[in-house]
């Protein structure tokens, strides 16, 4: 009997021990109703019964104690939520922790050599002290789930609708019959083959010379008796094919084989991603490989093939090793941001087709004159601003957010709220943040490393003539001629107006400016490079010479009816 009275009595001091804790937990996350329920429910459940020869019942004890234990396990789901909103707060602070190291902090890469190699200049921060990538979504689609934002997505849909009814009715009217014909559209991404074979041309040159080229640089650098001549030697092969590889080669196959505006803005835009990418990925790992020391590790780490792969295909311009990462692929959301993709660009089309063409396909039949140059531009404006919202949402939103949720990229944050800037200093920075990283990570932090944080200004005009060529560049080559009038928007009244509405402007005046001088510079491209196409059209050149590409045609193109 002594024996089993001890049996008895461990698991009683052991059940009483448990009944404590469990009330303390509850106590923590209980309301008073559920403590006072849980006091009754305890005291019923332990009020111990007993057997025959008066010793409680063991079996009883062992049951209700597991009954306790299981009890005990349950986690509330409102701790769910606040282990969400803690965990999103504790990654929020890690990012703005780095963001500000990065900003305040110098991190000197040094390489210790005997032979009069290369040596690092300066203090510029290691790759990883840039970009901070953290998971987030888009910001339409956070605003899509409230349902008066959602609305005015449904107002554009119902829009698309009336313009195309609009388009059949009048072509029953006129040729009496419906016409449905997209020849505008087909002829603007006319010649599919010529853009395929260009596009697999520049990304295998991208996935393996650059990436050859830093293999055989990394693996031979610390053993060469001469690094200055070996990373001139390798850097000089990069510059090249930068230039020549994916520079020249695809600027000629857009203008040998006169592609249309469409199909060319595929290959350019192709071009400047793929140069910007590959130099990120030199521009990242280069430092690793020079702040390397062979005695603490046999080989220097490189990226892997597989990630320079992924990263070629993610929706970001600056390399990293990892990304975040979703844990699943929602191929329903997929389908619907290509679906969204289609969509706006047969509303471009209808916009182009019922709003410009028969403005503008008239224009070179009466005499070039200031009058006719303002109506144009302010009948320019409400398709310009249509477009321009729909290229915003076709590509920032649609088309990144399809390739990132196929690659489970999980930082979404390709755009923020531009609409909401008083200033253009902070239209530029939130407009497209995807080239607004590369930028500013490899153009402006690299010149104020270079000439000292002194010369911001000098900086923000490099950041802005450089945005301005290319968006020539790009217009330029696309449309076959010269017409700088995006260049002349940026550089005149986009940098003045960056150091004018600088981010100290607040209020809702400042917004109402901004979206103003947005809308007339919309109608302005529009309008000129509009204009400029027709003209060129109805006034063709015999044996056009250089000056004839850049003289506009739309000042002394008049065809006699």
């Amino acid at each position: 009997m002594a024996g089993r009275g001890g049996a008895v009595h461990e698991p009683v001091t052991m059940v009483g021990e448990d009944n404590i804790s469990v009330r303390n937990r509850r106590s923590t996350y209980g309301t008073a109703e559920e403590k006072d329920d849980l006091s009754s429910r305890l005291e019923g459940d332990w009020s111990f019964s007993k057997s025959n020869n008066g010793q409680v019942d063991v079996d009883h004890l062992i049951t209700r104690k597991m009954q306790l234990l299981a009890e005990a396990e349950l986690k509330p789901a409102f701790m769910q939520s606040v282990d969400g909103h803690f965990t999103e707060f504790v990654n929020g602070l890690i990012a703005k922790s780095l963001q500000l190291e990065s900003s305040s902090s110098t991190f000197p890469v040094v390489c210790s050599e005997k032979h009069g190699g290369f040596k690092s200049k300066g203090s510029r921060a290691p790759p990883e002290h840039g970009k901070v990538f953290i998971a987030r979504k888009s910001l339409l689609d956070e605003l899509f789930e409230v349902e008066h934002i959602r609305t005015i997505y449904h107002m554009f849909i119902a829009l698309l609708i009336l313009l195309i009814l609009s388009t059949l009715v009048i072509d029953f009217i006129d040729e009496g019959r419906l016409v449905l014909e997209f020849d505008v559209l087909v002829y603007s991404f006319g010649k599919f083959s010529i853009v395929a074979s260009s596009w697999l041309y520049m990304f295998l040159a991208s996935l393996v010379v650059p990436y050859g080229l830093f293999l055989q640089w990394a693996q031979g650098y610390h053993g060469s008796s001469h690094k200055t001549i070996h990373s001139s030697f390798f850097g000089a092969l990069f510059v090249i094919f930068q230039i020549v590889g994916l520079g020249l080669v695809p600027t000629y196959i857009v203008v040998a084989y006169s592609l249309p505006p469409a199909s060319s803005f595929i290959v350019i835009l192709e071009q400047l991603r793929l140069m910007m990418k590959t130099y990120s990925f030199i521009k990242e790992n280069v430092p690793r490989v020079l702040a390397f020391t062979p005695q603490k590790t046999n080989s220097v780490q490189v990226p892997k093939v597989s990630q320079y792969l992924y990263f070629l295909f993610a929706p970001t311009l600056i390399y990293r090793d990892y990304y975040p990462r979703t844990p699943t692929i929602r191929w329903s959301y997929v389908a619907t941001k290509f679906a969204q993709v289609l969509g706006s660009l047969f509303y471009i089309y209808y916009i182009f087709s019922r709003l410009c063409i028969p403005m503008y396909r008239n224009f070179s039949r009466e005499h070039f004159s200031v009058r006719g140059l303002v109506l144009c531009i302010f009948n320019s404006i409400l398709p310009g601003v249509l477009m321009t919202f729909l290229v915003f949402f076709l590509f920032l939103h649609c088309w990144l957010n399809a390739f990132a949720e196929m690659l489970r990229f999980a930082d979404r944050m390709f755009y923020k709220d531009w609409w909401n800037s008083t200033s253009y200093s902070n239209y530029y920075r939130t407009w497209n943040v995807v080239v607004h990283d590369w930028l500013y990570d490899y153009v402006y932090r690299d010149s104020l490393w270079l000439f000292g944080k002194k010369f911001k200004a000098a900086a923000m005009l490099l950041v802005f003539s450089l945005s301005a060529v290319v968006h020539e560049y790009v217009l330029s080559v696309s449309f076959g001629y010269f017409y700088p009038v995006m260049f002349c928007l940026f550089m005149c009244c986009g940098l003045l107006f960056n150091f004018i509405l600088h981010d100290r402007r607040k209020g809702p005046i400042w917004n109402v400016f901004m979206w103003t001088s947005l809308f007339l510079g919309q109608g302005v491209i529009l309008c000129l490079y509009s204009q400029e196409w027709y003209a060129r059209q109805n006034c063709p050149l015999k044996n056009p010479a250089f000056l004839d590409y850049v003289k506009p045609h739309s000042w002394v193109c008049h065809v006699k009816v």
